[in-house]
């Protein structure tokens, strides 16, 4: 059996609710990686940023982003700025993030996007 997928997020985000509801629905095992208590594994985001866009990951309708002042918005241009902006502000990376057993990472919560991947 392949390890389970693992979440990325904050318990108290309703997406990030929403997906382990529907992993905890359907008996399928998870592990979860709470931002908040643990911090943004800077060598996972490394990983996400080749496999999704920084466009994709970075969350500019949240209230973080909103709450950053022009200048940080500002500097947020590519890739590598992104991921500055969102290791140091874990709330504005868009949730939940999935690392799937198959090595692919999701970003945002829909049924449609779980079940095209299969767990064993």
């Amino acid at each position: 059996m392949s390890s389970p997928p693992t979440l990325y997020g904050i318990p108290n985000c309703d997406s990030v609710k929403r997906a382990r509801a529907w992993l905890e629905d359907r008996g399928i095992e998870h592990r979860f990686h709470d931002f908040k208590k643990h911090g943004v594994p800077a060598d996972h985001m490394d990983q996400w940023l080749k496999k999704v866009s920084w466009e994709t990951l970075l969350n500019r309708q949240g209230t973080t982003w909103r709450k950053l002042d022009d200048a940080e918005k500002s500097k947020v241009t590519d890739s590598a700025s992104a991921r500055e902006a969102m290791l140091a502000h874990s709330s504005l990376i868009k949730r939940p993030v999935v690392e799937w057993p198959d090595g692919t990472v999701t970003v945002g919560f829909t049924a449609d996007t779980f079940k095209a991947h299969p767990v064993d």
